[in-house]
C-alpha cells in the first residue's frame, strides 16, 4: 500500500468528507432551480404555488434536525454499549460504518437543502419554473430521507449489539490477515528472526514512543535505489516502539540527511488500528473472550464461541506462502511470528479461563485442529499452547473430576488425530 492510498483510506473512514459532499449537493439542488427560468426551453402547464413548497421545505428543515440528533444520540449509545460489552478497541469499526455515516450525510444534506430553499424562495428569486423544479427536487429528497430513514431503522436493529460487533471485528481480523497472506514479506526478502543484522550495519532510532502504523515500503525501495544501500527492517506494523528502538538497519554511510529521509517512510501513531495491522484484529477478539469470562460477566458461551471464532482466523492463516516474489530487492522485513499471533489469540483467555473445565475442551479442542494444520513452526506454536493450557488448568481451582474428564478427552483428541493421520497414510499409499 502506497502513502497517499493509506492517507485516502484513512479520510475515506471518516465522516465529515461525506457530511460536506451530501451538504454541497443540498446547495447546489437548491440553487439550481434559479436558473430554471432561462435554461427549460418549454413552458410548464401548472404552477406550484410559493406556499406548497414553502411548506415542503419547513417540514423537512425541522424533521431533518430532530432525526440528525436523534441519530447521534442513537450512535452514542452503540459506542458505549460496545465499549462497556465487548471492548473499547472495537467502537473504532462502529465509527467507520458506511451505512451510519450515509444516513447522517444524507440528513444533514437534506437540511442544507431545505434552509437555502427556503432562504432563496424567500427572496423571490424563483420564478414560476423555478418552483417547479424545486418542487420537483424537494420530492426526490424527501423519497431518499424515507429510503435512509429506513435502512437506518434497520440498521440501528443490529448496531452496537455485541453479536454484531463481534461479527465486525472478526470480519476486519479475517480482511488484514488474508491481506497480508497476499503478501507475507510486502515485497521484502525475509529476515529470519533468528538472524543479527549485518556486520556494520547502522540503525535508525524511532525518537518517540509510539506504535508503528505505516511502512511505505516503496518510498524506502527508492532510497535504497539512489544511495545504493540496503534496508533491514525488524519491526511489523502494530509493533510498540520506544525511543531508542530501531526502526530499521542500513548498510552505509549515515547522514542526518539520510535518516530524516529513512525516519519519514515510518509513520508512527498513539494507537493501534485494524488497518495493515493482523495481529491486532486477533488482540481485540481475545480481548472480548476475556471480558466475557471476568466475574462481572462470567458469559463462558461467549467466550466459547470467540475461541471458535479465533480458530476461524488463524486456520486463514494456516494457509501462509512462501512463493511470494521480491518486487524491493533491497529490502529485508522480519515475518510474522506464527507464536505471536497464537500468544495473541490465547494466552489470555488460556489465563482467565483455566478454571472453567468448558472452556478448556474448546480450547484443547481447537489447538489440536489447528496442530493439524499449516507448517511446522504454525503446528508446533499450538502444540506449545495446548501444553501450557493444562499447565494453566492443573494449577488451577479446577476439580480434580474436571481435571480427569479433560485430560480423557484431550487423549481421545490425539487418539483420533493420530488415527486419522495413519488412515490418510494408508489411503495415500493404496492409491
Amino acid at each position: 500500500m502506497s502513502y497517499w492510498r493509506m492517507i485516502w483510506n484513512g479520510i475515506r473512514r471518516q465522516l465529515w468528507w461525506k457530511t460536506v459532499t451530501y451538504g454541497l449537493l443540498g446547495l447546489f439542488a437548491a440553487l439550481m432551480a434559479i436558473g430554471a427560468e432561462r435554461f427549460l426551453p418549454f413552458n410548464i402547464p401548472f404552477d406550484i404555488s410559493r406556499d406548497a413548497v414553502s411548506n415542503l421545505l419547513g417540514i423537512i428543515s425541522s424533521s431533518m434536525l430532530a432525526v440528525t440528533t436523534f441519530s447521534i444520540g442513537a450512535m452514542t449509545t452503540a459506542f458505549g454499549a460496545a465499549s462497556s460489552g465487548v471492548t473499547p478497541r472495537a467502537t473504532m469499526l462502529l465509527q467507520e460504518d458506511s451505512v451510519t455515516h450515509n444516513a447522517l450525510s444524507s440528513f444533514i444534506g437534506a437540511f442544507v437543502f431545505s434552509v437555502i430553499g427556503t432562504i432563496v424562495l424567500t427572496t423571490g428569486s424563483y420564478g414560476e419554473r423555478g418552483r417547479v423544479v424545486l418542487f420537483a427536487i424537494t420530492i426526490v429528497v424527501l423519497g431518499m430521507i424515507v429510503v435512509q430513514l429506513l435502512r437506518w431503522v434497520n440498521h440501528l436493529m443490529n448496531f452496537g449489539r455485541s453479536s454484531s460487533t463481534i461479527q465486525r471485528v472478526e470480519a476486519a481480523a479475517a480482511a488484514e490477515l488474508e491481506a497480508r497472506l497476499s503478501i507475507p514479506y510486502l515485497g521484502a526478502h525475509p529476515w529470519p528472526a533468528q538472524m543479527p543484522p549485518p556486520e556494520g550495519a547502522r540503525p535508525v532510532l524511532a525518537g518517540k514512543i509510539g506504535y508503528l502504523k505505516f511502512m511505505d515500503i516503496a518510498g524506502l525501495s527508492t532510497i535504497c535505489e539512489e544511495v545504493g544501500l540496503e534496508i533491514y527492517m525488524p519491526c511489523n506494523t502494530g509493533t510498540l516502539l520506544y525511543e531508542d528502538t530501531a526502526l530499521a538497519w542500513f548498510t552505509g554511510n549515515l547522514t542526518s540527511e539520510l535518516s530524516a529521509q529513512i525516519h519519514e517512510n515510518f509513520i508512527l501513531a498513539p494507537i493501534r488500528s485494524f488497518e495493515q495491522d493482523p495481529r491486532f484484529g486477533l488482540i481485540v477478539m481475545a480481548e472480548i473472550g476475556s471480558r466475557a469470562l471476568s466475574s462481572a460477566t462470567n458469559d463462558a458461551g461467549t467466550a466459547i464461541e470467540i475461541i471458535t471464532r479465533l480458530t476461524r482466523l488463524l486456520a486463514i492463516w494456516s494457509k501462509g506462502r512462501e512463493d511470494e516474489p521480491v518486487t524491493y530487492p533491497r529490502l529485508h522485513l522480519r515475518p510474522l511470528s506464527d507464536a505471536d499471533l497464537f500468544d495473541d489469540a490465547f494466552l489470555i483467555m488460556g489465563r482467565d479461563g483455566a478454571h472453567l473445565l468448558e472452556v478448556q475442551l474448546r480450547l484443547q479442542k481447537s489447538l489440536a485442529a489447528l496442530g493439524r494444520m499449516g507448517s511446522r513452526h504454525f503446528r508446533q506454536a499450538a502444540a506449545d499452547h495446548a501444553r501450557l493450557l493444562m499447565i494453566r488448568a492443573e494449577a488451577s481451582t479446577m476439580l480434580p473430576a474436571d481435571l480427569a474428564l479433560l485430560r480423557g478427552t484431550i487423549e481421545q483428541v490425539d487418539a483420533g488425530q493420530r488415527f486419522g493421520v495413519a488412515e490418510a497414510r494408508g489411503q495415500a499409499n493404496q492409491a
